[in-house]
């Protein structure tokens, strides 16, 4: 395995490919540079009908305890010399397989979770007021978005169109977007369910979210600031999100944890955690090859616990394949803001790109890449490969 590889065993996360010269998907782990084919390992068997998908879901249904037995099987058998030949047999160089969208997403939720950011967008747009809403330390703000458009990585994403008023604007006007705009996020896939009804409680995550994956929610600012008030985002967030195409398992992210930050006020019951699940992860979103930004995922406010716990505490349900997002990642450095609208501050000042060129929002043609890392197991780092996507007219 190449030294530093994103991919070492202690990582495996799981995706869905399709190798050259098969038309058939099927689920397998990245190891290295590799993928290996779990639906051939378990060939013969109910477990490896359920891995002979074009998504992670009937693995997904599985549970808990069964994600625990394939991640125990597949490291010893990456681990034990013995088990060569079996796995050999089974491997693809990623580089030669086509990969997908890794789970059929039931519903998509996004949230707020970032103070800095937050409070950003609230100087920005409220400047001589508070910067934060009365709402904001007490509950995970979020809104429910639309999982028909939540695309896999290398997607082409279409410059959406709708209305938009500008402040000196008489009336609206309907066009495509000016202020095309980009979130880093982390990405949370729900494995097993719920029953409608039943809370699910903050220390019961890890028994219901299987893992993470890297999104950008794609937000059309103009569209956005102009129908959001009263209800939130509609057609400025509606279009597209892509998210990486392996979703990286909590068993492999247990390294990462980290306390959140001191939460004052603290939040009601229902919101509190024995062990809180803040990670450290170090994202690096990239414009046209050029770094722009280096989000720090720890400084999160609220954690994916809460933000699964505040979902469900209504009674809602939760469905496997149900994608929640974390808001925008920012940190409280000017090169740590997740999105371009606090890079640039509206617009205000632009980024000057290696080639002389500037950006306040998108063009068409620029291409948008993130990715992350995390500590791992046993000293090494672990990494969530890349979302990408390119933006046409």
């Amino acid at each position: 395995m190449p030294e530093g590889s994103p991919f070492p065993v202690q990582n495996l996360p799981y995706g869905v490919f399709t190798p050259r010269g098969s038309a058939q998907p099927r689920v397998g782990v990245a190891i290295g540079e590799f993928v290996l084919d779990l639906s051939a390992v378990w060939a013969g068997t109910p477990l490896g009908g359920d891995l002979a998908t074009g998504s992670l879901n009937r693995f997904l249904r599985r549970g808990p305890a069964e994600w625990a037995y394939v991640r125990e099987r597949v490291t010893n058998l990456l681990t034990d010399d013995g088990e060569r030949r079996l796995v050999e047999a089974n491997l693809h160089r990623i580089d030669e397989v086509k990969l997908h969208l890794p789970v059929e997403v039931a519903d998509y939720v996004d949230f707020y979770a970032s103070e800095q950011h937050a409070t950003n967008l609230g100087h920005i747009f409220r400047p001589g007021g508070e910067a934060l809403l009365p709402n904001w330390k007490h509950l995970p703000v979020g809104y429910h978005g639309r999982a028909g458009t939540v695309v896999a990585s290398g997607t082409e994403i279409r410059r959406p169109s709708g209305q938009r008023k500008g402040p000196n604007d008489p009336a609206p006007v309907f066009g495509s977007s000016v202020k095309l705009d980009i979130e880093a996020e982390l990405g949370f896939v729900v494995g097993a369910g719920s029953t409608l009804g039943e809370p699910v409680g903050v220390d019961d995550f890890a028994q219901h979210v299987f893992g993470a994956v890297l999104l950008n929610d794609w937000s059309a600012r103009d569209i956005q600031a102009w129908e959001y008030v009263p209800l939130g985002p509609f057609l400025g967030k509606s279009f597209a999100t892509s998210i990486s195409p392996w979703v990286v398992p909590l068993a492999a992210l247990e390294a990462a944890r980290v306390a959140t930050p001191v939460q004052q006020p603290q939040p009601l019951p229902y919101l509190v955690e024995k062990e809180p699940w803040g990670l450290d992860l170090e994202l690096e979103v990239r414009l046209n090859g050029a770094v722009i930004s280096r989000p720090p995922y720890a400084g999160m406010y609220w954690s994916p616990a809460q933000m699964l716990a505040h979902t469900t505490v209504n009674g809602a349900s939760l469905r496997t394949g149900d994608l929640y997002g974390s808001g925008t990642i920012s940190g409280a450095a000017a090169d740590q803001r997740g999105s371009l609208i606090e890079l640039t501050w509206n617009g205000r000042d632009p980024i000057t790109l290696p080639d002389g060129s500037t950006r306040t929002f998108l063009q068409d043609g620029d291409t948008v890449t993130m990715t992350a890392s995390a500590p791992g197991a046993d000293g090494v780092r672990i990494g969530f490969g890349e979302v990408t996507g390119t933006i046409a007219g």
